[in-house]
């Protein structure tokens, strides 16, 4: 039932829902004012000097232009840079590690 009566009695046409023109990007409702939109959060990241730690917290940064179900793939990266960086510490030479023996020197 899309006709609708008016107040004489006589049947209105229905309003066939028409798309208007978009709204300009720079207008007050244009996607700039999208809630759902992609927003910085401007989380400050410290340097720690660790090139590998600074190079994956840097990334966090690329969801700050992604919808919410873009960030995983980020959060997946920078949590693969993080845990590589960490490996690798353990991975460098450093000295020998104590043997638990004493050493006796003949005399």
């Amino acid at each position: 039932m899309s006709d609708s009566v008016t107040e004489t009695g006589a049947r209105a046409p229905a309003q066939a829902a028409v798309p208007g023109p978009e709204a300009p990007a720079d207008s007050p409702s244009g996607p700039a004012d999208d809630p759902s939109a992609p927003a910085p959060l401007n989380v400050p990241r410290t340097p720690t000097g660790d090139a590998d730690v600074d190079a994956a917290l840097e990334r966090l940064a690329d969801a700050d232009h992604l919808a919410t179900d873009g960030h995983i793939e980020v959060y997946e990266d920078v949590h693969r840079g993080l845990r590589d960086a960490l490996t690798a510490l353990d991975a460098r030479p450093g000295p020998p590690a104590p043997t638990g023996h004493r050493t006796t020197t003949p005399r």
